[in-house]
């Protein structure tokens, strides 16, 4: 159970359905260099718990870059609507403004254009600059106190604050807490809380939240995988301010020409949260807990043809069929398929139709193949 269930603070952000584009050339290298270490008074771990718990967070507005690089093979650029995977790779950046838990904006810009996501009150606008589309939503009462809905393609997070909500919930018997060294990030001096996984099978080694000493706000989360000491995943923000940023940030006036198409909101279930993955979808199920789950899917719901050919009762893409033809074939007791890894997950494609993830070792995923 996550501790934090009850804190708004970490779940501020509107939920990044927009995507996130990558900025050609933009970021530079060494955005994340580290700083001389700050003179801070001790804190423990569970001290560092509570002060996430029970800060408020009045206004915010900052840059944040995100950088990845979790070791794919090329052949993942192959998948069509790549808006998840460009994420998978380099650098990328958004402008964050929050103003209370009704409104929020987040800025995505490329070299082509902007994605804009924005909550103020009941109104929530999507817009994308390159074809000058909008998409507008109108929350019902039940939805004007959390999230607008969840998104709706997968998506990884977008702020520091998203990745820590995200990784404080996994907290459990299965993991090390402890406090790591002093940083500077965005100018401001940080803490660090360090969970590391216990499990044997996880790919994880540490992840790393340095928290404002001050305001108690997650500025930087990093993942490191094992057998290494640079992270595979981080995001910080590069620069930072706690003012309650003007109401005209929140407005939304669609630009001339604009396409808008109106939504429906979905009513989430009263008190409870949107789900998390594998997200209440009958054909996807979860073995195991901590951090060595694994994920099980069925592709269309019916066994098939999943590596190196199609689905049964589909024909996938072209360049979807190069990627899982290039990917290792393996084969044990368990069956037959094929493997993506990377530093911190892998994926395991089978032959009679079944798709298993996690952040664990190709190991782990072929015991919960084998049954």
């Amino acid at each position: 159970m996550s501790i934090l269930r009850s804190r708004p603070v970490l779940r501020w952000l509107v939920p990044a359905a927009a995507g996130v584009a990558v900025i050609g050339g933009g970021a530079a290298i060494g955005t994340f260099a580290a700083e001389a270490e700050p003179s801070l008074p001790p804190r423990t771990a569970a001290q560092l718990l509570v002060d996430l718990q029970t800060s408020r967070l009045e206004g915010l507005s900052g840059t944040v870059v995100q950088r990845a690089d979790l070791g794919l093979p090329p052949l993942v650029g192959l998948i069509p609507g790549n808006d998840l995977t460009t994420l998978l790779t380099g650098t990328h950046t958004l402008r964050v403004w929050y103003s209370g838990p009704e409104r929020q904006r987040v800025a995505l810009m490329d070299t082509l254009g902007e994605q804009d996501v924005i909550r103020n009150g009941r109104d929530v606008w999507t817009w994308e600059s390159r074809g000058n589309t909008a998409r507008h939503r109108t929350l019902g009462d039940a939805g004007t106190t959390g999230k607008p809905g969840p998104a709706a393609t997968p998506s990884l997070p977008a702020t520091p604050q998203e990745a820590a909500d995200l990784a404080l919930g996994a907290i459990d018997p299965s993991t090390e807490v402890s406090v790591g060294r002093s940083a500077t990030v965005a100018g401001r001096d940080a803490y660090e809380l360090v969970l590391q996984p216990r499990d044997r099978d996880s790919l994880v080694h540490q992840l790393r939240i340095a928290i404002d000493a001050t305001q108690h706000v997650p500025l930087r989360f990093e993942v490191l995988a094992k057998g290494s000491d640079q992270p595979a995943f981080e995001m910080a923000f590069t620069q930072v301010d706690y003012r309650r940023p003007d109401a005209d940030q929140f407005a939304f006036n669609p630009p001339p020409g604009v396409a808008v198409t109106e939504e429906t909101a979905e009513r989430p279930s009263a008190g409870r949260p949107a789900p998390a993955a594998p997200g209440g979808d009958p054909q996807v199920r979860a073995v195991g807990d901590g951090w060595a789950t694994v994920l099980v899917a069925r592709l269309d719901g019916t066994p098939g043809k999943a590596a190196g050919g199609k689905p049964a009762g589909a024909a996938p893409d072209a360049d979807v069929s190069k990627l899982l033809g290039g990917l290792p074939a393996v084969s044990g007791d368990w069956g037959s398929g094929r493997l993506l890894t990377g530093k911190l997950f892998s994926v395991l494609l089978t032959d009679d139709g079944r798709v298993l993830a996690g952040a664990v070792t190709p190991e782990r995923l072929y015991q919960v193949a084998r049954g």
